[in-house]
């Protein structure tokens, strides 16, 4: 018979935690559908409960952050408890990489470099420690490394600082907005004659393009889109009401009538904000 003390201990903390994953897991007493997963099956689910975190930060939802950040940790002891029991490694042995990475990424503060610096140097020596890294994994090429599972916004302003390190950028943001322009009147002009597979093509080095500007004008563009569809969403609701409030809904209105409360909406929200 398990020991269900330390599981029902509310202040077990780590060790709880890790002893509830182990018991999920156990191919014998365990969950059937825990038991069933593997790193590939979970990975999804760690992608998720991360944008879960950023939506929870980007709403100010600090009453939900906690547990947010749960479920992301939860990711964590799953994916080391899946690799203990094939033998790779565990949950201890990733804190310790973690822990020695983040001492050796910051000699200013556990060795003997000074702190007397500024954040953008700061951010050099941090990047130039990940280069000596990738060396010493035998990455020969700039773009090696590069996660191909993010979000293709932020892959795309990745593999432009990789390629920015050896000396392949633009150096200044008027160029990027020339070259902007380029891309989107070649789609325009030439949308009418190209196949669905070329307009696509075109289409993401139009984006590839979008990415490089944001990262010019040092904006995160995962962060930038995340703040543009919350502000839609509050606007069209707000249209929604509007027209809900004359007794008419949006399929009932004219574009004409939708965008004119959508103007006013917006002259209204830049006259708060001032």
């Amino acid at each position: 018979m398990a020991d269900d003390t330390l599981v029902h201990d509310p202040n077990g903390g780590m060790p709880r935690l890790l002893e509830i994953m182990r018991r999920l897991r156990d191919p014998e007493t365990g969950c059937p559908w825990d038991i069933e997963q593997s790193f590939a099956t979970i990975a999804p689910y760690t992608i998720e409960e991360a944008y879960e975190v950023a939506d929870a930060i980007e709403r100010h939802a600090w009453d939900e952050l906690k547990g947010e950040l749960g479920d992301l940790l939860f990711q964590s002891v799953f994916h080391a408890q899946m690799a203990t029991e094939q033998g790779l490694f565990t949950f201890d042995q990733v804190a310790d990489t973690m822990s020695d990475k983040m001492v050796a990424r910051h000699p200013h503060v556990f060795g003997d470099e000074s702190r007397d610096k500024s954040a953008d140097q700061q951010t050099r020596d941090w990047e130039t420690i990940k280069a000596a890294e990738r060396a010493g994994k035998s990455q020969k090429g700039a773009l090696e490394g590069v996660a191909v599972g993010l979000p293709a916004l932020l892959r795309a302003v990745k593999l432009q600082k990789r390629a920015a390190r050896v000396g392949f950028d633009w150096p200044e943001t008027l160029q990027v907005l020339d070259k902007l322009t380029e891309e989107a009147n070649e789609l325009v002009e030439a949308k009418d004659s190209m196949t669905q597979d070329a307009i696509e093509d075109e289409m993401g080095d139009l984006l590839f393009v979008l990415a490089n500007l944001a990262r010019h004008l040092s904006v995160d563009p995962e962060a930038a889109l995340r703040r543009t569809n919350q502000k839609f969403i509050r606007r069209f609701e707000e249209v929604e009401n509007r027209l809900a409030a004359k007794g008419s809904r949006p399929e009932d209105s004219t574009l004409q009538e939708m965008d004119d409360l959508w103007n006013t909406i917006k002259t209204e929200e830049k006259a708060a904000a001032k």
